[in-house]
């Protein structure tokens, strides 16, 4: 993201056609050098950030990248809804389409919108939980924890909307993965008029969306090791800035020096690693918070209910328990399961 946000900002893309912009990506994975110094840059600048605490770091900047990704994605929005033949990409984009439905089969898109809601708020891994640890007690958890994922709904709905309209706008074919962000979506800003500015809003819109993510992710390792080993925050902000910038390096080198290396079903350094935290330790994760907090030989029911209703706010009702206990465990394992039945 950080990568393509800065070839948009320096015009690395004026006069690239669209046939030519599958190269771009290709040349950035196959140059080490290019990819570790970017990721090196993410990961430097995100241990940074925590290095001055969760208050004055980490929530500083948060509040500042989510103002400004909120004004990109409006922004991007209205432009993509206005521009010519955009009412076919919102069509496509809104409009239930029952034949692919029954050709993937309801279950699976079932399985697969539960699995991305596990993905997209880092449930499991305890990215989210490592936040609700420092939240005040003046608002209950229930109230924060819908306000949260009304939030990353409307930030979802809102980049569809942004994606699609444009890429019917200019009469290309929306794919999926990186292959939507990093080939489909450049060949239309490099046809649209003033593409470079809107390819550098952007990608510094998707720069913001994942620092989040990364700041997340980075925080649950520094309070671990704080918590666990009882060290400073800035000797645990050192440790593990050298442990990310080593553990990033199989990932980064996965493409270029690494490719001929496939692990998990075959798959590359990148997908192995993505199947393991996705279909293995997110919803393993999720399973073992849900037992935890709803039986007595963990947490159990009352104290849990007891912690998140705690504040102002909506308040979760005891009538909830028996979904948690019996029901949401069932689901969770059957999208564990789901996940790990190889597909086509």
């Amino acid at each position: 993201m950080l990568a393509y946000f800065w070839k948009f900002l320096i015009g690395d893309f004026e006069g690239v056609s669209s046939d030519e912009v599958p190269n771009v990506f290709g040349a950035l994975l196959e140059n080490p050098t290019e990819m570790i110094i970017f990721m090196g840059i993410v990961v430097v600048v995100g241990f940074l950030v925590l290095s001055f605490g969760v208050k004055n770091g980490l929530e500083r900047v948060s509040k500042v990248m989510m103002i400004g990704l909120l004004l990109l994605i409006l922004v991007l929005a209205v432009n993509s809804i206005l521009l010519p033949n955009s009412g076919e990409g919102i069509k496509f984009y809104l409009m239930p389409n029952w034949a692919n439905v029954e050709k993937s089969g309801f279950f699976k898109m079932i399985t697969d919108a539960m699995n991305h809601a596990f993905f997209t708020l880092s449930i499991g891994i305890a990215s989210m939980e490592i936040f609700g640890s420092y939240m005040s007690k003046k608002k209950s958890i229930t109230g924060e924890a819908i306000r949260i994922a009304s939030l990353d709904t409307f930030v979802a709905i809102m980049a569809g909307l942004i994606i699609f309209p444009a890429c019917f706008s200019y009469g290309i074919q929306p794919d999926q993965g990186p292959s939507l962000i990093f080939v489909t979506l450049p060949s239309v800003f490099v046809n649209m008029p003033g593409g470079r500015i809107w390819g550098t809003l952007f990608f510094l819109f998707m720069v913001f969306a994942s620092f989040s993510t990364v700041t997340a992710v980075f925080e649950n390792l520094v309070g671990g090791l704080i918590d666990n080993l009882k060290i400073s925050r800035i000797k645990s902000v050192l440790i593990n800035l050298v442990f990310m910038l080593l553990a990033s390096l199989p990932c980064v080198l996965g493409y270029n020096v690494l490719s001929g290396l496939h692990l998990i079903g075959g798959r590359d350094v990148l997908d192995s690693e993505d199947f393991i935290v996705s279909n293995i330790l997110l919803p393993l994760g999720a399973l073992v918070f849900t037992v935890f907090c709803s039986y007595k030989f963990g947490w159990g029911a009352d104290k849990y209910l007891e912690e998140i209703n705690t504040g102002d706010g909506i308040k979760m009702s005891r009538k909830l328990i028996w979904y948690y206990k019996f029901v949401l465990p069932v689901l969770i394992l059957i999208i564990f399961v789901t996940g790990l039945i190889p597909h086509e």
